[in-house]
């Protein structure tokens, strides 16, 4: 997969209604299953159906199919193995049957609290489909376990076709994320309002599609080969830029007498421009697929910083020491430097050719 590809506009139009998508995905992979079982005349028809659904059915990106598909293979292949031994004994012993499938059970429920959960989840369930065949059922028991198989291969086939992936879901959230910060910034620093924006309902959704983006983290991880922490380290900035934006707002507007200062300085409103200049080109960036413009958001914000360091000592060998303005100059010094990292993550993501290990960023 293409990590720097550009978001083209069926992407967008099928990834925006990625709900509707699934649906039809699904929908259309149930029929073409039942009429292959009803074709094949396959016994026991009902469980290639029911592992479909099972397996498509709560996740639906590419990354976590694969991963759900290969533990629902080897949970079928052990609880198969577990089940016909259960019908062999019980041949024999009901009491050492009992006891074998309570240690097959203990098994699954040890497993399922486990790294591989669904894989013993589904050693606990195929044992319960196999036994229920009735003793001695070993041909009964066989086409259970391969018509699960049989399901759990066609789910893979149909998630296969144009599969959605989870990182250009994180992609697209994450871009239409920093456009909210761009919007946000821009109504909160306007030199058009005379007090404070209330934007508390906009400030939560923002916070809303920030944590929504970490449920996307683990498949786009396996999807594209990059490091979690890249992604971690990306959420965690992500935040405190949100933090670090309703922190600059604050100060901004903590005074009138100070509000009027920022908002003549020149340097100040140069800096909030570029701000704003660079959440729109990493958001265009993130669309796009272009890393061309990473350079010059980066020069641009060392610019902005270094302005903003000038500033700062003017103001200490001034003793212009106003706790409000000096409080946004080093604001949005941290401001700048949160969207370099940011961006550098970004760029990382999108040119990711070796493992590269990303210290967290502090929180």
């Amino acid at each position: 997969m293409r990590l720097d590809k550009k978001i083209s506009s069926l992407d967008n139009l099928i990834y925006s209604n990625y709900r509707i998508t699934h649906g039809l995905r699904m929908g259309l992979a149930f029929v073409l299953t039942f009429m292959i079982v009803r074709l094949t005349h396959l016994p026991e028809a009902t469980w290639p159906l029911i592992t479909l659904v099972v397996v498509m059915g709560p996740i639906s990106f590419w990354g976590n199919v694969v991963q759900r598909v290969s533990e629902r293979i080897i949970g079928t292949v052990g609880g198969s193995i577990a089940g016909m031994i259960a019908l062999w004994l019980e041949l024999y012993s009901l009491p050492v049957m009992l006891a074998w499938c309570g240690l097959v059970v203990f098994a699954s429920g040890y497993l399922a609290l486990g790294k591989r959960s669904y894989a013993g989840l589904l050693l606990g369930v195929t044992l319960a489909v196999i036994i229920g065949a009735g003793p001695g059922e070993m041909e009964t028991a066989l086409w259970r376990s391969g018509d699960v198989l049989i399901g759990s291969v066609l789910a893979l086939l149909f998630s296969s076709i144009y599969p959605q992936r989870a990182f250009i879901h994180w992609r697209m959230q994450m871009s239409d994320y920093l456009m909210s910060l761009n919007k946000l910034h821009s109504a909160w620093l306007s030199p058009n309002m005379l007090e404070r924006p209330r934007l508390q309902k906009k400030l939560k959704l923002a916070m809303t599609q920030m944590i929504k983006m970490r449920a996307l983290h683990a498949a786009s991880s396996k999807e594209s080969r990059i490091q979690r922490e890249v992604f971690d380290a990306t959420q965690t900035l992500c935040r405190n830029l949100l933090c670090t934006l309703e922190l600059l707002a604050d100060a901004y507007w903590s005074s009138r007498e100070s509000h009027f200062i920022m908002l003549n300085a020149r340097t100040l409103r140069h800096t909030q421009r570029s701000i704003l200049d660079c959440l729109e080109k990493l958001s265009l960036l993130l669309r796009n697929g272009s890393i061309g413009d990473e350079l010059t958001i980066s020069n641009q914000l060392t610019e902005s910083a270094q302005e903003l360091q000038d500033l700062m000592q003017s103001m200490n060998r001034g003793k212009n020491n106003e706790a409000q303005i000096y409080g946004y100059v080093w604001l949005s010094m941290q401001v700048t430097e949160q969207l370099k990292s940011l961006g550098d993550l970004i760029t990382m993501a999108m040119d990711k050719h070796e493992p590269v290990v990303v210290a967290q960023p502090e929180s």
